[in-house]
């Protein structure tokens, strides 16, 4: 069907049909943000969060056995790379050996009932900082910026990702998710595209350069 948007989408996972059920805010509807090292065995403080870390995936059992014990039900996954080879495109976003997709397919493993959603964004990933493709001259190229933003939210539900969350504003990005080519041999009907508020981004990606 041409349309641009699949209201059902949202109630393929138990929790995710909880969550629009409901009338009032509970704790069993916040996500919890991970953010993902490339280094394995990290364990690293982040100054302006405290109490949070970034965690390498062989810390995520011993970090998340214990709050799944007291009732976690979601995460949402933000990949911080440090060990990468970065490019204009932002290439290890969607790197079947990055941070995030690792994540997913380890979290999978780990906590079945865990519902995973991962932040879509490319500028931890390109080597100009920026959440997109640039032309030369500096400025943002939508069109491109946005079927690769596209893309990286297809990896990550092939991967296993409940929900794709994209964080980078780019016009047009839902519609691209939501039409890409390889959308039904991926799966990707089965993950929910969450639209991130720019405030609540803004306070969360700027600690990731911390």
């Amino acid at each position: 069907m041409d349309i641009s948007s699949i209201l059902q989408g949202g109630y393929q996972h138990p929790l995710s049909r909880s969550w629009q059920s409901r009338k009032q805010l509970t704790k069993s509807m916040l996500m919890y943000p991970i953010f993902i090292s490339d280094n394995p065995e990290a364990s690293e403080t982040i100054p302006t969060l405290p109490n949070q870390r970034r965690w390498g995936i062989n810390k995520l059992e011993d970090f998340l056995g214990p709050l799944m014990k007291k009732g976690l039900g979601s995460v949402i996954l933000f990949g911080v790379p440090s060990n990468c080879a970065k490019d204009g495109k932002g290439s290890p976003a969607d790197d079947p050996s990055g941070p995030v997709i690792l994540a997913i397919k380890k979290l999978r493993e780990l906590f079945p009932s865990l519902y995973i959603a991962c932040d879509v964004c490319l500028c931890e990933y390109t080597d100009h900082g920026h959440c997109g493709l640039l032309h030369k001259d500096g400025t943002i190229d939508t069109t491109p910026s946005v079927d690769r933003i596209a893309e990286v939210a297809v990896s990550y539900a092939r991967a296993g990702a409940h929900c794709v969350a994209p964080s980078d504003m780019m016009d047009g990005r839902i519609k691209a998710i939501k039409r890409a080519p390889y959308m039904a041999p991926s799966g990707m009907q089965q993950a929910v595209p969450l639209l991130l508020g720019t405030g609540n981004v803004t306070n969360y990606l700027h600690r990731l350069r911390d």
